[in-house]
């Protein structure tokens, strides 16, 4: 078995010329005993769950069960098809599906939790709108989410994907890298680039809060899924560009550990702290239990 670092991952990439998501199903053919056809076929299932996710709210606004939060990606993918975004089309289209997905999460849908249910949008919107936008297979990008879910289990071997135990770096954060390193393995990079992506997208966000309005998976995270992609898209190109993290991916995650260690509860989900604890948070919360 490989060791369960970008150090280790790298180091059979480099020994078997293979990227990181065909190192990754690979060790999952070895450890599960399911074959590469059956895993294959697996992943396409979530590929396809992705894609039907990212549609309802594009085509129509979409409420939450709660009442709360809803319309902003129908609103936001009009703004983009009626204009110009400031953003351009690949990180436009790319956020108009992020809150797509987390909207479609709130109104109780079936969406991947990849890699939690309040993370949802980021890896399905970056790859989906990459792979629109430069004419990717779904086999391409089958592959990519090989990758992103490689990258996804050295973070939650190495320190958490949970928001109670790491605040929001630990879930829109991991998203982030997951997606990051997935576009440049999608667009041609090497493994390092796209540890370097990885490494990139966790450093922008260390530090981020759980702090959720009424406790629900709404109020910032939806936002901050749009945020996320674009944060994915963005150091998926610098990576591709050549520039690279002067911290490596596995003192990034180690870091983004002790920091998450470090938060006060109230900043850990419970929605005691952060926007939560704002007048307007503590408002719209009270708004909910009627």
């Amino acid at each position: 078995m490989i060791e369960a670092s970008a150090k280790g991952v790298l180091a059979a990439c480099d020994e078997r010329d293979i990227s990181i998501g065909e190192c990754t199903l690979r060790e999952e053919c070895e450890r599960s005993g399911k074959s590469r056809e059956r895993l294959l076929a697996r992943m396409e299932e979530m590929l396809f769950a992705m894609r039907a996710s990212v549609r309802p709210g594009l085509s129509e606004p979409l409420r939450s069960t709660s009442g709360l939060t809803g319309g902003d990606a129908f609103r936001y993918h009009r703004y983009c098809q009626d204009g110009e975004p400031l953003c351009g089309p690949v990180i436009a289209s790319a956020a108009a599906m992020a809150l797509s997905v987390s909207e479609y999460n709130a109104a109780m849908g079936r969406i991947v939790a990849c890699p939690t249910a309040g993370s949802c949008g980021i890896v399905p919107a970056a790859l989906l709108s990459v792979g629109e936008q430069r004419g990717k297979s779904d086999g391409e990008l089958v592959m990519a989410l090989f990758t992103a879910s490689g990258v996804g289990e050295l973070i939650a071997q190495n320190a958490t994907i949970a928001g109670a135990q790491g605040g929001c770096q630990a879930e829109c954060g991991s998203a982030s890298a997951m997606a990051a390193a997935a576009l440049v393995e999608l667009m041609g990079g090497s493994p390092r680039q796209a540890f370097h992506a990885a490494a990139m997208s966790i450093k922008t966000v260390l530090g981020l809060v759980c702090d959720p309005v009424g406790g629900l998976v709404e109020i910032p995270c939806i936002k901050r899924n749009a945020s996320g992609v674009a944060n994915a898209i963005l150091c998926a190109d610098l990576a591709l560009g050549g520039v690279e993290s002067y911290i490596p991916f596995d003192d990034t995650v180690s870091a983004m550990d002790k920091v998450g260690r470090a938060m006060p509860a109230a900043l850990r989900e419970t929605a005691l702290g952060g926007l939560a604890a704002t007048e307007a948070g503590q408002r719209l919360a009270q708004k909910i239990k009627k």
